[in-house]
């Protein structure tokens, strides 16, 4: 899809930047952010951004499902943590 290259993951993401199809579909369809705000923001183009949100229309589910797998990780992270006594890095930082 024209504007969008394979990332070293394999992931999708905007010609020319390290940001993920999985990220503007994060910050549109979760985080409520118009197309224009995600252009500003991250200064990138229209075309861009309407190729990754028309990828994440096509593919939608195996992108929503590796966010949910992302999160699930991330939960696990912590609670590994917590029972081990760990401190986040932000929190040893303090």
């Amino acid at each position: 899809m024209s504007g969008l290259t394979a990332s070293v993951g394999g992931e999708p993401r905007v010609a020319g930047h390290r940001i993920t199809v999985q990220d503007i579909a994060v910050w549109h369809e979760r985080m409520g952010w118009s197309v224009v705000e995600i252009v500003s923001e991250y200064d990138l183009s229209l075309a861009a951004v309407h190729a990754a949100s028309a990828y994440y229309f096509a593919y939608g589910e195996r992108i929503d499902r590796s966010i949910e797998e992302g999160g699930a990780l991330v939960e696990k992270m912590k609670e590994q943590m917590s029972s081990t006594g760990a401190e986040p890095l932000d929190k040893q930082r303090e």
